[in-house]
């Protein structure tokens, strides 16, 4: 058999389940670590519940999501989650989910293991989404999610240094109303509302404009060009303030607020 009748016969069922994302379909993947819990808690001891040198691996990875050539116009991280929105008319790899998928996993492992010293994996899965609003909805629901989980490990983690076991500790928080965790905390020195932003919203990342001075080789003069660069955002709105911070980074092509 000829190379290029094996090949062709071949592709065929590499290729029989590719889906590709529809034209005008926004495009968010969600990146999640694999095995985070063993990773830092026995592997690498980071400092629990939230832990700084942790955090900025994540953003990090988030950063390099962001500019390795795909068009993105926000993203944002929370405990070991990143998630990235994409323009509208990503055309990169023909909008081919397994491509995106597969490559989006393979940065964020090789970026984040790099910069760790050790070996860390991803998973990705990507999210179609028809119109703003549920772009909105997407984001608001992960800031809900980061709130959510910011007030449970705080609690988990008191309960630990109190010297429960991971199962009693657990148990413990089983039906607990959110204003009890708070007064729990509370009771123990620690008021939730007054935590850094980061640990209940996670951290955004967007695009700013900014001006940069260079010279004009023919003339010598000073000349003044616009650049981008990406911007950490700590203190993330909430709620439908959320919401519209999304819309409006969308309707402004990914070029967020206080940018120059």
């Amino acid at each position: 058999m000829k190379f290029d009748d094996l090949d062709a016969r071949m592709r065929a069922f590499e290729t029989a389940l590719d889906f590709c994302v529809l034209p005008d379909m926004y495009m968010v993947a969600r990146l999640d670590g694999r095995s985070f819990t063993r990773l830092t808690k026995e592997k690498q001891n980071f400092e629990a519940p939230f832990d700084e040198r942790f955090r900025d691996l994540m953003v990090a990875t988030t950063e390099h999501l962001m500019d390795c050539g795909f068009r993105t116009l926000y993203g944002c991280t929370q405990s070991d989650e990143i998630s990235l929105l994409f323009h509208r008319d990503e055309q990169q790899f023909q909008r081919k989910l397994r491509k995106l998928n597969s490559v989006l996993a393979g940065e964020a492992s090789a970026k984040f293991s790099l910069l760790l010293g050790d070996v860390a994996c991803f998973d990705c899965r990507i999210s179609q989404l028809p119109n703003v609003e549920l772009v909105c909805d997407y984001f608001r629901w992960r800031s809900a999610d980061a709130a959510r989980n910011a007030l449970n490990g705080h609690c988990y983690w008191l309960f630990r240094k109190q010297g429960l076991t991971e199962k009693a500790a657990t148990e413990q928080l089983l039906g607990m109303s959110s204003s009890a965790k708070n007064e729990l905390l509370f009771g123990h020195g620690i008021n939730f509302n007054e935590l850094p932003n980061w640990h209940k919203r996670g951290v955004g990342l967007y695009w700013e404009q900014f001006d940069k001075i260079g010279t004009n080789p023919v003339t010598g003069q000073s000349v003044v060009g616009q650049r981008r660069r990406l911007k950490r955002d700590f203190d993330l709105p909430m709620k439908d303030d959320y919401g519209r911070f999304i819309a409006d980074l969308i309707c402004g092509g990914g070029i967020g607020r206080n940018s120059n």
